[in-house]
């Protein structure tokens, strides 16, 4: 075992001040001699495999069972510090207690909420998202994507596409794809052409900035033309594809990404080289079956409707039957997914 590792430990076990998870942040890089004595201290042993970097992925994450002394603890010996109000559990983030006429009762949000404890006065009963949530002090350890996150949870409830009821999940096969799960009920998001789900900043960006999606190929071979080859197109161009009336490429500092149209439109050759934008398919020569039968009013109606809904995310969007050939889609450079703020769910 490690010195530092091991002088950390005790100095913790001396209630000199040291955090669990601050000991644990000293020790990652030495994950492994580390693991027994926090095995020791939980009592529980780590079922999920570590992965190259020592960390687990989220669907595999050990969560600690919340029969733990300290939680039993917690909840015996809370006094209402006021007649009435909600006040977060000194250990556990799901947990909360709600005081009527000064009689605590211990509430849990929902299976991948998180008690909002931000109200001063303490008269907000909210469960809000995990990602949207400060815990605090309110913890011990978990292992997580990525890094180490202090948090005592009530284990996980899955359903298919969601590893807690609650929550926006990417999707484990395809980088554009995230799932925002409620009550375990999973609704598909898809980000526009071109773009990818990053699951820390939980917003659709360039698929080529998702390091879970550098590897893929994202504009399928387009060169962009050469610098000072364009003239006046500013500081980026717009290229049909040469397959797909829905979909272009757009050329920034020489990188190529492929986006699309809104759902009932196509791209439109510009007048001048790089230019274009998305138009009706009816004024787009050589497009004008692309749709072939669909009724393209009810599907901009309904795209307009889902836009509101999620801030630039189309649903299940419905595929042109046929396609001709020529050009590509619009898309916001970086829609964020608007993210439903949940209301408490108390069991």
């Amino acid at each position: 075992m490690n010195s530092g590792c091991r002088a950390k430990w005790r100095q913790r076990g001396t209630n000199q001040g040291v955090d669990t998870a601050d000991y644990i942040n000293e020790c990652v890089q030495m994950w492994q001699p580390c693991l027994s004595m926090i095995r020791a201290f939980l009592n529980k042993s780590f079922d999920a495999p570590l992965t190259k970097h020592g960390l687990a992925k989220e669907s595999d994450c050990w969560w600690i069972d919340n029969t733990s002394d300290e939680l039993v603890s917690a909840q015996d010996t809370f006094k209402c510090p006021d007649d009435y109000g909600f006040y977060p559990h000194s250990v556990s983030c799901d947990k909360y207690f709600k005081c009527d006429n000064g009689v605590a009762e211990l509430k849990t949000c929902g299976n991948g909420l998180a008690f909002d404890a931000s109200d001063p006065k303490y008269l907000t009963e909210n469960c809000d998202y995990l990602h949207n949530t400060d815990c605090g002090d309110r913890a011990k350890l978990v292992l997580c994507p990525q890094r180490l996150q202090p948090v005592l949870l009530e284990p996980p409830i899955t359903a298919p596409h969601c590893p807690r009821l609650y929550g926006i999940f990417a999707d484990e096969a395809k980088c554009d794809t995230f799932w925002n799960c409620w009550n375990g009920e999973a609704s598909r998001y898809q980000c526009s052409p071109g773009l990818a789900y990053d699951r820390e900043a939980r917003v659709c960006m360039w698929a080529d900035q998702v390091p879970e999606c550098k590897t893929e190929e994202v504009a399928n071979g387009f060169v962009c033309p050469a610098a000072g080859e364009l003239s006046n197109v500013g500081s980026f161009s717009r290229h049909a594809h040469p397959e797909d009336c829905r979909k272009y490429y757009i050329c920034t500092e020489g990188v190529a990404r492929e986006l699309g149209c809104p759902i009932g439109t196509v791209f439109k050759i510009g007048d001048t080289d790089g230019s274009g934008n998305c138009e009706d398919p009816e004024d787009v020569p050589g497009c004008e079956d692309y749709y072939g039968d669909l009724d393209l009013k009810t599907i901009r109606k309904s795209e307009l409707l889902a836009g509101l809904q999620s801030n630039g995310q189309s649903r299940n969007a419905p595929a042109p039957k046929s396609a001709a050939s020529k050009p590509r889609p619009q898309a916001s450079p970086r829609p964020a997914p608007q993210q439903p703020r949940p209301s408490d769910d108390s069991a």
